[in-house]
């Protein structure tokens, strides 16, 4: 059986095999997916997005993909005010931001969450890391705090989404040893769109 492994990809070759994953984790309809591959596309042609992908021979079976925050991208925007209420704005300054992270179902549990936005983070010259997730206690929030992340702003409400959001930030490079705890996929991680969608969802973004 070939054996999963984590390395670097093209976001745009691999745009539409990252919403199949996406899709079957969200359980999205065609419209909703047809939605979210442009706007990665469109990330995809941002200066310094970087991608990885989880890959059991050719076929991708989680991804993830970040870029250096931009205050006047659309996610900073919303977030900038909560996190100026508690002082922690300046993180949105030198800090990269993880757009996107997900793992198929079949193969979440397996530490592939934590070595994909490992390995994310790892290529960042910048010196901290920004992401956001729903603001209740899942896998994907444990997982983030095991490897540094802290809240930095509660109760973030976007656009278009029901449930509120935490905006979490870590300094760099995220520690690499293995967790003693398997870890399910990030499912919640970093919203950054206006696109309605249902809840828990928040919506991925373009800039």
């Amino acid at each position: 059986m070939d054996e999963v492994r984590i390395e670097p990809i093209d976001l745009a070759v691999y745009a539409a095999a990252a919403l199949d994953v996406q899709a079957v984790a969200f359980g999205l309809g065609p419209e909703e997916v047809a939605l979210r591959l442009q706007i990665v596309r469109r990330h995809a042609e941002l200066p310094g997005v970087h991608a990885v992908g989880a890959l059991k021979g050719g076929m991708l079976v989680g991804f993830g993909y970040g870029m250096p925050n931009d205050r006047t991208h659309w996610w900073s925007t919303v977030i900038e005010p909560y996190l100026a209420v508690g002082g922690n704005d300046g993180w949105l300054d030198d800090a990269f931001s993880v757009t996107e992270l997900h793992v198929h179902p079949r193969y979440q549990r397996l530490g592939l969450g934590r070595g994909l936005i490992t390995t994310l983070c790892a290529a960042s010259p910048l010196p901290q890391s920004i992401l956001s997730a729903v603001d209740r206690e899942t896998p994907a929030r444990a997982l983030y705090r095991s490897l540094g992340y802290r809240d930095l702003a509660r109760r973030v409400l976007f656009p278009n989404t029901v449930l509120p959001y935490a905006v979490m930030g870590a300094p760099l490079p995220l520690p690499t040893r293995s967790s003693r705890r398997p870890d399910a996929a990030p499912r919640e991680a970093a919203p950054r769109d206006g696109a309605p969608h249902a809840a828990p969802r928040g919506p991925v973004g373009p800039p």
